[in-house]
């Protein structure tokens, strides 16, 4: 709406004698401001008028909603210090003060929708006015602002220690709010308010409707034409942000938090002091004090997650109680979970926990704190036999439909226009990859410290290196050389009783396997990407001495070296808004196909043994075991999938096999199946390129 003063004038006599025929009211009519052309004072009755109101053209005409259409207008409303911009339909709104109101908005039966002169449209410009995520203390608190992704939340959260930090981040943060600092509030062109209660210091964007809420406080909503956001059936909003095309329905209750974009809160949930990531959604839950990265999934009841850092990927079981128990004297125990947590049904943790990438846990109330490092596990409590028990490399071995599934389903979800975040949704990916790595080396040390204690020698005081040796050399002779060796992990369980590590030599090579995969997968990626692939270029990465540590930064995976200079750089100033960071994280994502390359082949030379060169050989068995990985990969999608046609209880529920197939469709029919296999035989195409590279 065009707030310049020479658009505006006073009314003219006829129109003042019309809007006072038609019932309506102004404490000053000289306050009372309309355009210079197209207003239509017979199309305003029975309203109130108070302070400086400037109303925009209307033209005689309807807004629909649905099925509903409603005249241009203002009609049995209050209006108070606002603008009205062109052609709006306002009908029944109680009393709507100090907003501007832009073109073409629909707003009836509203109660109250006010805006105070303290206003902060939930991005505080105190600094005790943070969200107290990760933390119920309040220790990892992060200042909210419009815009804010995860990667800004954990930044802020992690890394508290580091003081220059956090004043930096602190000042750009109350800077930039402090800009809306009296502002009044906004409704966006074409939005739609009705059947609302109360409406309190909003600013809700273009398009955005808001349809049976019971109350929204203190919100900057970031709606617009292409991503409309969809506040509806009782939903309670306080103190928040929410991002593009975000969905609130159904008796949801949202305070202190922040929503990415693509977001759904219904069914009930309460979410209370946390952030959820792009592509995330809670419903018939309570979620907490929690800080959860993008492509995250609650949706049944009775699910509680408090004071956790869920890295994204996730999925929460009906009946999941993550952190209900206090294991301090305080309550500021923590929950870190890395992508791709999936805790089953009726899981019961303790604080503080720790879950590398892609962890499964069984049904049951774990007793003690833990701290699982073997990632794509399939974690359990065995309480016949007292002990907890991992199989490492579980969702490879046994469930590789869901595991293939993962990361292409969350790409296809991913429906986002405005991309405020850079996201990594693949599995093998370096923050996975490094771990699987170092689960190799804890198999290593673990088997070579078992086989010690089954012969009666001590491991105690025995170098890790010489523990791993011998380790290795078991573990390489697959399952028959372990045959009735035990493995206990440790470390993993804060008790006294044994961890168990479940066939430990399959997952050895299903480790393996991943990292083959993943860098053959980085290569033709890379290559795709238009980036030269000569077997000289891609030995000499190998070869090269690189980075090892990567952090899962809010969604999208960073080496730690560039993690530390994007904090030094902030602390120095160099980095000097918020602006600049999300720049920066840009520059390292453009980079991170290289990155990526280059630490997937230092993993591939760590496996493989290389040592300073690489010969033609050495890329031709690579490759070999890639098609076989390939191939396998693909058998067993379909293999793991065949497992549920094949149960005999499923088939118990029907008539016969006509009717389980027309209700439940056949191997035959699952696309993701067909879609698998299509991808397997291009990849086998690929892959026969590579080798001719070599020819």
């Amino acid at each position: 709406m065009d707030g310049q003063d020479n658009r505006w004038r006073r009314l003219c006599q006829d129109e003042l004698d019309m809007l006072l025929s038609g019932g309506n009211f102004c404490d000053d009519w000289n306050s009372f401001l309309v355009p210079q052309s197209g207003f239509r004072a017979d199309l305003i009755r029975n309203c109130r008028f108070s302070g400086t109101v400037r109303i925009g053209r209307i033209t005689r005409g309807l807004l629909e909603y649905g099925s509903l259409r409603f005249p241009t207008g203002i009609y049995g409303s209050f209006i108070e210090n606002c603008d009205i911009g062109d052609d709006c339909a306002i009908h029944n709104a109680g009393i709507v003060s100090r907003y501007i109101v832009h073109d073409g908005c629909l707003i009836f039966n509203v109660g109250q929708m006010t805006t105070g002169p303290d206003a902060d449209f939930g991005c505080p410009a105190l600094a005790d006015r943070g969200i107290a995520v990760m933390n119920e203390s309040g220790g990892r608190a992060v200042l909210p602002f419009d815009g804010m992704n995860t990667a800004d939340a954990f930044l802020y959260a992690k890394y508290r220690d580091d003081l220059a930090l956090q004043e930096r981040l602190a000042d750009m943060t109350l800077r930039r709010n402090s800009a809306l600092s009296g502002k009044r509030g906004e409704i966006g062109p074409a939005s739609v308010i009705k059947n609302t209660l109360s409406i309190e210091n909003a600013m809700l964007g273009e398009g955005c409707v808001v349809d049976c809420a019971c109350r929204l406080k203190n919100v900057t909503v970031d709606s617009s034409a292409s991503e409309p956001v969809r506040i509806g059936e009782n939903a309670v909003l306080e103190d928040g942000i929410v991002g593009f095309g975000c969905r609130l329905y159904e008796g949801c209750t949202a305070r202190h938090f922040i929503l990415g974009s693509n977001c759904t809160l219904k069914s009930g949930v309460r979410f209370y002091d946390s952030i959820l990531g792009d592509n995330g959604t809670a419903a018939c839950c309570e979620v907490l004090n929690s800080l959860i990265f993008p492509a995250h999934e609650q949706h049944h009841n009775n699910s509680f997650l408090i004071a956790a850092l869920v890295c994204g990927q996730s999925n929460i079981a009906a009946g999941a109680t993550l952190g209900s128990n206090h294991n301090s004297r305080r309550n500021d125990g923590e929950l870190v979970a890395g992508r791709g947590f999936w805790p089953g049904l009726c899981v019961s943790l303790k604080h503080s926990s720790s879950f590398a990438p892609f962890t499964l846990l069984s049904k049951g109330s774990y007793p003690y704190e833990l701290d699982i490092r073997l990632p794509f596990s399939l974690v359990s409590d065995n309480e016949r036999e007292g002990m907890l028990e991992v199989m490492p490399a579980y969702w490879w071995m046994y469930d590789m439909y869901a595991l293939a599934r993962n990361g292409a389903k969350y790409k296809a979800r991913d429906t986002r226009k405005t991309r405020r975040q850079n996201i990594e949704f693949d599995i093998y990916a370096p923050d996975c990859m490094e771990q699987v790595m170092q689960a190799r080396s804890l198999l290593e040390l673990w088997t070579g410290a078992a086989a010690r204690r089954r012969a009666g020698a001590a491991a105690d005081g025995v170098p890790e290196r010489i523990l791993r040796e011998e380790g290795a050399a078991l573990l390489g002779g697959g399952p028959s050389a372990l045959a009735g060796l035990e493995v206990l992990g440790y470390g993993m369980e804060r008790s006294s009783r044994r961890t168990r590590i479940l066939k430990p030599a399959e997952a050895y090579a299903a480790y393996a396997d991943m990292v083959v995969h993943y860098a053959v997968r980085c290569i033709l990626d890379y290559r795709d990407r238009g980036g030269e692939v000569s077997l000289g270029k891609l030995s000499a990465l190998a070869c090269a001495s690189g980075e090892r540590r990567w952090v899962n930064l809010g969604g999208q995976v960073m080496r730690e070296c560039d993690v530390e200079d994007l904090r030094r750089e902030v602390a120095l100033g160099s980095l000097a808004g918020w602006d600049d960071i999300h720049a920066r994280y840009d520059c390292l994502f453009a980079r991170y196909p290289e990155d990526r390359l280059a630490h997937a082949l230092q993993c591939l030379a760590l496996l493989e043994g290389w040592d300073g060169s690489v010969r033609v050989r050495d890329w031709m068995e690579v490759f070999a075991k890639e098609e076989r990985i390939c191939r396998e990969i693909c058998g067993r999608v379909s293999g793991s999938r065949k497992k549920d046609f094949d149960n005999v209880f499923r088939q118990a529920t029907f008539r016969n096999a006509d009717e389980m197939s027309a209700v439940s469709g056949s191997l035959d029919d699952d696309a993701f199946i067909r879609q698998t296999e299509t991808d397997t035989e291009s990849m086998l195409l690929s892959i026969a390129r590579l080798k001719a590279m070599t020819e």
